[in-house]
């Protein structure tokens, strides 16, 4: 009895200790709303494991008892019975007031989870098959911004995010920072947070949306207000034409490509809103929606053969020369 009990504590510490840290943990809030999702799974992980505990002790208790032999086996005497009514009356009315209460917490949180308040940004994403298009609006048109796949955040100040779809349902989770929330076709959905803590923080595409949908992460990362603004403020403006003849001849080769016929290049001839808008390319931490870390290799991988990378993807294999790959690599490497 007392070895299973053990066992049953070690593993559910064992639970506890695999999640609660990293770049993608519910259990390491970084965020008053985090922190709040994180206090609610704490308090049902631990009514659930004190039921689950006092259901195996009766279970043992029931197994292990010796019964006294009965001559008549279907006589039941009066007071045996009435334990019986009183035991199955007690769990009954204590299951009706787990639940309620549960209710009641899961109620409360909602309401401070949903509690609107000035934002300080706001960021429209849009779910596509596999990535994430990220726009920071602005009152001015040519302080909107729009990058891919990576949402900047300053601390300490609230931001809205307003989701939508494209094509399927998606649904937005970075859990260090908050709960999920669908992107729906056809509708906008709105989710409002603040991050406490300064750092990186992985996020995922919480409802299955196709093939890739593993691969549909997203990178969230938490600045200083004054960096925050630094960033924006870089990324208002257009790409820079590269100076050396490398970065020239990559980029004569990316106009000359069906590259132009997907993405945005912001400075150059490139504007199409198919695909992810490249302007500052160079500048973020991951390739493919978070599937590669930005790297030069990685680059040149991705180029080349993005189906053996990430299959179904929409970005098609680009017929290029052995002579067009490294100057190619270096014009996206150079859009900073």
């Amino acid at each position: 009895m007392k070895l299973c009990i053990k066992l049953c504590i070690m593993l559910l510490g064992l639970l506890a200790l695999s999640g609660c840290s990293g770049l993608q943990s519910v259990l390491d809030p970084k965020g008053p709303q985090a922190k709040r999702l994180a206090e609610l799974i704490w308090i049902f992980s631990g009514i659930s494991a004190v039921i689950w505990l006092a259901i195996i002790v009766v279970l043992l208790k029931a197994v292990l008892r010796r019964s006294p032999d009965r001559p008549d086996p279907l006589a039941i005497g009066a007071p045996t019975e009435r334990r019986s009514i009183v035991a199955v009356a007690a769990a009954t009315a204590t299951t009706l007031v787990i639940v309620v209460v549960l209710t009641l917490l899961s109620y409360l949180s909602q309401r401070h989870l949903y509690a609107k308040q000035p934002s300080a940004v706001v960021v429209k994403i849009t779910g596509h098959q596999w990535w994430w298009d990220v726009r920071y609006e602005s009152d001015r048109p040519d302080h909107v911004v729009t990058t891919a796949n990576e949402l900047y955040i300053p601390a300490g100040e609230p931001i809205t995010v307003r989701l939508a779809a494209s094509d399927v349902i998606h649904s937005f989770w970075i859990p260090s920072l908050t709960g999920k929330q669908d992107l729906i076709p056809g509708q906008e959905n709105e989710l409002q947070f603040t991050a406490d803590r300064l750092g990186t923080y992985r996020g995922q595409c919480a409802e299955f949306c196709g093939w890739q949908h593993a691969r549909m992460g997203i990178i969230a990362v938490v600045l200083p207000k004054d960096q925050f603004s630094a960033w924006r403020t870089a990324q208002i403006r257009p790409a820079a034409a590269p100076e050396d003849a490398v970065g020239q001849k990559g980029a004569a080769i990316f106009q000359s490509k069906a590259c132009v016929m997907c993405h945005t290049v912001r400075g150059s001839s490139a504007g199409s809103r198919v695909g992810p808008d490249l302007t500052h390319f160079g500048s973020r931490k991951s390739i493919a929606s978070a599937t590669l870390p930005m790297s030069r290799g990685n680059i040149a991988a991705w180029v080349l053969d993005p189906q053996g990378i990430k299959l179904g993807t929409n970005m098609p294999n680009v017929s290029l020369a052995g002579e067009e790959i490294d100057p190619l690599v270096s014009y996206l490497e150079g859009l900073r």
